[in-house]
């Protein structure tokens, strides 16, 4: 399979989506999140509405989705978009559509492909299903709505701990932690997630969208106007120094970060 995101319209009104880069182990960049966006907005060819959404990465059990690829992840500059906007926007369009969607996570979900799966309305899991949040390994600070999604599913303590400390949850934790709805065997998870978006699909479209646009809203964050322009400021000076320049030069080196606090 090429690189990009694929679809396939299938009965029902299912849509489903395969995250593929395969030199990446599925890591998301600017080119694949436009064309994630795209997918999530593109009308079906035979006038249907889409009903229902199923995300998953290519290559069975590789990984769902090994996070940003950092090597697309330059210093943010001194004014304009933060190097991780894009991502907020294609997570933002996927809570956003009105159907409802079901993450198949086999495999690694690892930074911004953790954040994928919680973005989703429902997760399904295999036996090699594992979440971790490394920005503290990176020396970045993670955007607001992202430890929102993470912690809505866990709670603020299990949040802490994944972010700050690095915590990785295997399929077992990940479903008592509530990052997991549902944990199959390989092939049951693929068949008990494509039997969730058929159900889902089964539903009245205007009740979903309604009641979905309704749980969207009552999840928002009660940040006010100074709050969200505090924690830019602090994200702008985390991606432009020492620390993430060395956060990144020791993950793409595959060595244990140096961080100095600078």
């Amino acid at each position: 399979m090429e690189r990009g995101v694929h679809g396939e319209d299938r009965e029902g009104g299912v849509r489903a989506l395969v995250l593929c880069n395969p030199s990446k182990r599925n890591a998301l960049d600017p080119g694949l999140l436009g064309q994630l966006i795209d997918a999530l907005s593109r009308p079906r060819a035979d006038g249907q509405r889409v009903r229902a959404l199923l995300l998953r990465g290519a290559a069975e059990g590789a990984a769902f989705c090994s996070g940003y690829d950092l090597a697309a992840l330059g210093p943010a500059p001194e004014d304009g978009p933060l190097p991780d906007d894009l991502l907020q926007r294609a997570f933002l369009a996927l809570e956003s559509v009105d159907a409802p969607s079901v993450a198949l996570v086999d495999g690694a979900a690892f930074g911004a492909g953790c954040e994928l799966a919680c973005a989703c309305d429902f997760r399904v899991g295999t036996d090699r299903a594992v979440f971790s949040m490394p920005p503290a390994r990176l020396g970045v600070v993670y955007a607001p709505e992202g430890l929102q999604r993470v912690m809505a599913l866990v709670g603020p303590s299990r949040a802490k701990r994944m972010f700050l400390a690095g915590e990785r949850l295997a399929a077992k934790e990940a479903l008592e932690a509530g990052l997991l709805d549902e944990w199959h065997p390989d092939a049951g998870a693929e068949a008990r997630a494509e039997a969730l978006c058929a159900e889902l699909a089964a539903g009245a479209p205007l009740a979903i969208a309604g009641m979905k646009r309704a749980f969207r809203a009552l999840a928002a964050p009660a940040l006010s106007a100074e709050e969200r322009a505090e924690l830019h400021t602090l994200r702008r000076a985390a991606f432009r120094s020492d620390d993430a320049r060395e956060g990144r030069a020791a993950f793409l080196e595959k060595r244990p970060p140096r961080f100095r606090g600078t």
